[in-house]
C-alpha cells in the first residue's frame, strides 16, 4: 500500500534504536539506515516538545546538503516530561533507580518528534503520550533495572518489558509512541506525501 506508493522515493532513517528499525519493518516500508553521531544538546529554557523538536531538527540538520532529489530522512527523539523537566537516558544504575522511583506511583509524558527532510524542506511533528504507573516497590525496580538493563531508554524504562506490564496502569495516548515513534502519524505523513 503504502510502500507502492512511495515506490519513487528513497526512505532513509537516522536512528541506531533497534526499536524505531522495527516499527518500519512492521509498517513494511523499504528504508535504508545512516547514522550519524550527534551531541545531543539544547538551550537549557526550552521546555516538553521545544526539547525533541530541537533535537529531531538537529539530527536531521547533520545531513544538509547530502540528500538525493528522491530521499527523505526521517529523524527523531524522544524524552520523559517529569516534574517540569527532561528525563533522558539514565548515565548508571543509581540513576536509572532516581529516575524510576520518581515515576512511582505518578503520571508522566512521553514526548517523540519526528522530522522529515528533504533536499528542498524540514517538517516536524510531535505526539505527547500519558502514563501513570502504579507504585513500585524499591524490590521491583531493582529487579527491573538488574535484569533488563535499560541504560538505553529514556526515563530508564520501556513500556514493552517486564516493568511495562507490571508498573503500568494507565495510557492516555499512543503505546507505540511510548516506545519510540508515534507510527500513525509517521504513516499518515508519509501517506499524505503522495
Amino acid at each position: 500500500m503504502l510502500k507502492n506508493k512511495l515506490r519513487n522515493y528513497h526512505l532513509v532513517l537516522a536512528s541506531g534504536s533497534p526499536r524505531r528499525q522495527q516499527f518500519f519493518k512492521d509498517l513494511d516500508l523499504d528504508f535504508e539506515i545512516r547514522l550519524k553521531d550527534i551531541e545531543e544538546i539544547y538551550p537549557l529554557e526550552l521546555k516538553a516538545e521545544e526539547i525533541t523538536n530541537y533535537l529531531a531538527e538537529l539530527k536531521a540538520n547533520a545531513f544538509e546538503g547530502e540528500l538525493q532529489a528522491n530521499e527523505i530522512l526521517i529523524t527523531s527523539d524522544t524524552i520523559v516530561w517529569h516534574n517540569n523537566k527532561a528525563l533522558g537516558k539514565p548515565k548508571d544504575e543509581q540513576d536509572a533507580f532516581t529516575i524510576l522511583k520518581s515515576l512511582s506511583n505518578a503520571t508522566h509524558e512521553v514526548i517523540t518528534s519526528v522530522c522529515f527532510k528533504t533536499n528542498s524542506e524540514t517538517k516536524l511533528l510531535h505526539e505527547i503520550t500519558k502514563v501513570t504507573f502504579n507504585e513500585l516497590s524499591e524490590d521491583a525496580i531493582r529487579y527491573y533495572i538488574e535484569n533488563y538493563k535499560p541504560f538505553d531508554k529514556a526515563g530508564a524504562y520501556g513500556i514493552q518489558e517486564w516493568i511495562g506490564f507490571v508498573g503500568v496502569s494507565k495510557i492516555e495516548g499512543s503505546y507505540a509512541n511510548v516506545m519510540g515513534m508515534p507510527t500513525d502519524k509517521v504513516y499518515e505523513y508519509l501517506n499524505n506525501l503522495v
